[in-house]
């Protein structure tokens, strides 16, 4: 696989959805249909309170379209605006041929502490929510699901109190059949996956909305006994500013799938996606710009030489006459089937920015977003995908205003990953 043949993963960007607008899709989890990956996760468009669950869909995980919402909000109840609904996952059910949604369900200042469930014919439909219980009588925050090799399905459940549960789930996945283990250390966000019989489960510490550094724990048996956690990523890197919130099996490897939170200003929050390394028990994490992945082995590659390229000369002329932003010069070392590019930008305020991208004299553009910030002389990434062939050579992007969609917006430099 080259790099300059594959569409690049910036962590910690800002992701443009066929919607024209960043991905809203925060706590969530992927599920796998056919060849198409679905995302559901929590729209924080409007901050804590809840919004909408949005399901978004890819065959690649780089470019996304936007299905709709799942879950939208009610006038009163568990789903009503003055409620707290976090971290769905959905799963498959074989027996009853339907999609099962776990979330979250709480009140602001979170001592409710409950499960919610949900049901849909199809994955990317509007589910049915069919209420909130705790399980076993337990408190449940932030939440987990984990099906087996044998279809069983296991709830992992934070519990303030005392701790992380694994609950064995019924045939239908509907109702909780007994608690499998409990660990005592107070810990949130569980992620499960099972490799070669080895149980991993990540999860982070109990810091608010702030980082930390996320720890994993090993077992042949969900009962136990569980290895001691440790670190994945870099000590003190706070798991490179994320947080754990589910780990996709790709190929022979795996996905580490966070969020960065903005805290505040959670509209502004991003994803960071990184591969995952194994060895036996040993699992490692690094941090890079951008990277490329092989959805059909899980091969991950880091670009060896990405190039910054700041605005072009006469991209102040260009401006003066017209509504671009910025225009870039740039060369690639050999024919790209497709390219991504980060764009370094600031932006005045908090508020999301879009404009137009477009490559050389192509007549095909594309709306791009810009996630806001409460620094407006912070420095951030949005990724750009452009889906058409490059020719080895000289290249021209250009970044086009949306009247007053663009406002405040200046973009200061271009990656090419691999260029």
């Amino acid at each position: 696989m080259s790099s300059t043949t594959a569409l690049q993963i910036f962590p910690g960007a800002t992701w443009t959805s066929s919607d024209g607008r960043h991905i809203q899709a925060h706590g969530g989890g992927i599920i796998k249909v056919g060849s198409v990956f679905y995302w559901h996760g929590e729209d924080k468009t409007h901050g804590t309170g809840f919004r909408n669950i949005n399901c978004y869909s890819s065959t690649d995980l780089v470019q996304w379209h936007y299905e709709g919402t799942s879950l939208t909000q009610q006038q009163s109840g568990d789903l009503g605006p003055d409620r707290i609904v976090e971290r769905p996952k959905v799963v498959y059910n074989k027996h009853s041929d339907k999609y099962v949604m776990y979330l979250h369900i709480d009140v602001f200042d979170y001592h409710e502490g409950k499960v919610g469930l949900a049901t849909c014919d199809t994955v990317n439909g509007n589910y049915e929510y069919h209420g909130s219980f705790h399980p076993l009588g337990y408190e449940s925050r932030d939440m987990g699901v984990f099906i087996d090799d044998d279809y069983k399905g296991y709830l992992l459940c934070e519990d303030r109190p005392n701790g992380i549960h694994i609950f064995e789930l019924s045939d239908d996945y509907l109702s909780i059949v007994k608690q499998v283990h409990l660990f005592p250390e107070h810990l949130e966000s569980p992620a499960m996956i099972k490799r070669d019989g080895l149980y991993y489960l990540f999860a982070s510490g109990l810091t608010f909305w702030f980082a930390n550094d996320n720890l994993y724990t090993t077992s042949t048996s969900l009962a136990g006994p569980w290895a001691e956690w440790r670190m994945f990523a870099k000590p003190a890197s706070a798991t490179y500013s994320s947080q754990v919130t589910f780990v996709l099996p790709i190929g022979s490897s795996a996905l580490y799938m966070g969020d960065r939170w903005q805290y505040p200003g959670l509209p502004c929050s991003t994803y960071v996606w990184l591969p995952l390394k194994f060895d036996g028990v040993d699992v490692k994490m690094d941090n890079a710009q951008s990277f490329a992945l092989d959805i059909s082995t899980g091969e991950s590659i880091i670009p060896a030489s990405p190039r910054l390229y700041k605005p072009h000369s006469s991209a102040a002329q260009e401006a003066a006459a017209s509504d671009i932003i910025a225009s870039f010069v740039f060369d690639t070392s050999e024919d790209a089937d497709a390219t991504t590019v980060g764009l370094q930008y600031t932006i005045a305020g908090e508020d999301e920015k879009v404009a137009l991208v477009s490559m050389d004299d192509s007549e095909a553009n594309q709306l791009v977003a810009f996630l806001g910030n409460a620094s407006p002389q912070k420095q951030a990434i949005s990724a750009f995908h452009w889906r058409e062939a490059l020719a080895k050579g000289k290249h021209c992007l250009r970044v086009v205003g949306v009247g007053d969609r663009s406002d405040g917006l200046e973009v200061k430099g271009a990656v090419i990953p691999g260029a």
